[in-house]
């Protein structure tokens, strides 16, 4: 960790016993959550905005949904996780909470709920990518029409180790072609011309697009 890192994790807010458990059994079983200094930006998204509707693909353990409601509690948040696993701990944590009627959680394939989402007019004001970053500009094409307004869509990860920009830095191919989509996505992103984007280099990367007027 650099030194410019090191200081943002020094003077993020300390997070509740409940949280910081959460981030305790992330980190012994493995499992990907936000970066403190990431989530604590979009967090801090989340209060400017104050969205009365949040869409997020990639529940994992219910880390980020329940920050954000946290972060804004008059907000409801519907989150797709594909992993029945993920699935349940997610509902268990989000029950411990006491945020079950804030929070939707939805097993299934986020490319065929969005299109559900879409048949049935659904729409949100925010909405949070952080699912198969393979997939990135097809997810963020397809919500699109689930986004109201002066929406917005943030992304994590699209700085991806850094290896977007180094893809020497590592040796397994997979990673390699990993970094190479994450990188051809941002580069498609901030040409779209109905959306106000910046990629912002804190945590793994954050892309916040604004839709356009």
């Amino acid at each position: 960790m650099d030194k410019v890192s090191q200081y943002l994790l020094e003077h993020i807010p300390e997070r509740s016993g409940f949280f910081t458990s959460m981030e305790q059994y992330a980190k012994v079983n493995r499992v990907p959550i936000m970066e403190p200094v990431s989530m604590n930006f979009l967090t801090q998204l989340v209060r400017i905005k104050k969205p009365k509707t949040i869409l997020e693909l990639g529940t994992a353990i219910g880390y980020s949904a329940l920050r954000m409601h946290e972060a804004y509690p008059l907000t409801t948040i519907t989150t797709i996780e594909r992993n029945e696993k993920m699935f349940q701990i997610a509902n268990e944590n989000i029950r411990k909470a006491n945020k079950s009627h804030h929070i939707r959680v939805i097993l299934g394939d986020a490319l065929n709920v969005i299109e559900k989402f879409i048949q049935h007019n659904e729409t949100f004001d925010f909405i949070f990518i952080d699912a198969a970053k393979g997939h990135y500009q097809r997810f963020f094409t397809d919500v699109q029409p689930l986004l109201n307004d002066e929406g917005m869509i943030v992304c994590d990860n699209v700085l991806f180790k850094g290896y977007v920009v180094d893809e020497e830095k590592s040796d397994h191919v997979r990673l390699q072609k990993l970094a190479k989509k994450i990188r051809d996505f941002n580069d498609w992103l901030v040409t779209q011309s109905n959306f106000h984007t910046s990629i912002i280099p804190i945590g793994d990367g954050l892309s916040v697009s604004v839709k356009r007027k």
